[in-house]
C-alpha cells in the first residue's frame, strides 16, 4: 500500500469526525485519493471504487459479474454478510455447496463451527463481524480458486473493506491467508502470529472444515482465536 501526505490529512479528519459522532475511532480505510492499492497476491492495481459505493452496489455488481469462469457454474453469488460496522472481518476461501444454494456465507457445518469459534471470543456475525470470501462464486467441486479467479474478485473485497472499516481481519484457511498476505507458505506456518493487511492486524488460522476433519487442529485454532482476542483488547485500550 502506497500513500503520500494526503493520507495523514485524511486520517486526521477521520479522527475528528469519529470524535464528534460517537467517540469511536473507526480507523477507516484510506480512499483512492490518499492511497494506491495493489493486490498483494498478484501485484495488480485495484480498480478505484465508484463514488458513493455501498455493500448493496457491490452485491448487485457481483451478481452480474462474468469476469472469470466461476460465473458460468454458479447458482448464487455469495457477497458476504454481517455487521456493517464490524470489529473483525472474517475472510474465507469461497462458497461451498450450501452457500451456492442460499447466497449466505458459511451456512453449512463449517459455518456452524465458525460461529461457535467466534462466539468463544465474544464475536458474532449478527453484531460485530462481517463474513466474506476471497471469491464470491463457488469453484466447481470445491477446488481451490485459481489465481486469475482470485484477482478478478479481489476488487469487490477491497471495496467492501473500504466501506466496512474493520479493525482487524481473521483469515480462515490457506487460500485467504496467502492471498491477503502475498505469501506462498502453508497455513501451518502463517498461523500463530500477528500479521498486517492494509495496516490493520490480521490473524490467520485453520479453516473450520479442516477442524471438522482433524480434531487435533482445534487446540492451535483456539490459540489463534486467543491471539485475535488479545489484539482486539489492545485496540480497545488505545
Amino acid at each position: 500500500m502506497k500513500t503520500d501526505g494526503r493520507a495523514s490529512l485524511f486520517e486526521a479528519l477521520s479522527i475528528v469526525e469519529d470524535s464528534l459522532a460517537d467517540g469511536y475511532h473507526s480507523r477507516r480505510a484510506l480512499p483512492d485519493f490518499a492511497v494506491i492499492i495493489e493486490s498483494p497476491s498478484t501485484g495488480l492495481r485495484m480498480e478505484p471504487a465508484p463514488a458513493n459505493d455501498s455493500l448493496e452496489a457491490i452485491a448487485a455488481e457481483a451478481a452480474r459479474c462474468q469476469k472469470c469462469r466461476l460465473s458460468a457454474g454458479r447458482n448464487r453469488v455469495v457477497p458476504g454478510l454481517g455487521s456493517t460496522r464490524p470489529l473483525v472481518m472474517v475472510i474465507g476461501e469461497g462458497p461451498g455447496a450450501e452457500e451456492d444454494k442460499t447466497g449466505i456465507p458459511f451456512i453449512g457445518p463449517a459455518g456452524q463451527l465458525l460461529d461457535k469459534m467466534l462466539a468463544a471470543i465474544g464475536l458474532s456475525r449478527e453484531t460485530n463481524c462481517f463474513i466474506g470470501n476471497i471469491v464470491k462464486c463457488r469453484p466447481p467441486m470445491n477446488r481451490d480458486p485459481a489465481p486469475d479467479e482470485q484477482a478478478a474478485c479481489m476488487p469487490y473485497l477491497e471495496r467492501q473493506i473500504a466501506i466496512l472499516k474493520p479493525r482487524a481481519f481473521l483469515a480462515v484457511g490457506r487460500i485467504p491467508a496467502q492471498a491477503l498476505l502475498g505469501a506462498k507458505t502453508g497455513i501451518g506456518r502463517l498461523r500463530g502470529e500477528r500479521h498486517e493487511f492494509h495496516g490493520l492486524p490480521l490473524v490467520a488460522t485453520y479453516h473450520p472444515s479442516a477442524l471438522l476433519r482433524n480434531e487435533e487442529l482445534k487446540r492451535p485454532a483456539w490459540e489463534d482465536l486467543k491471539l485475535l482476542k488479545s489484539i482486539l483488547d489492545e485496540l480497545d485500550q488505545r
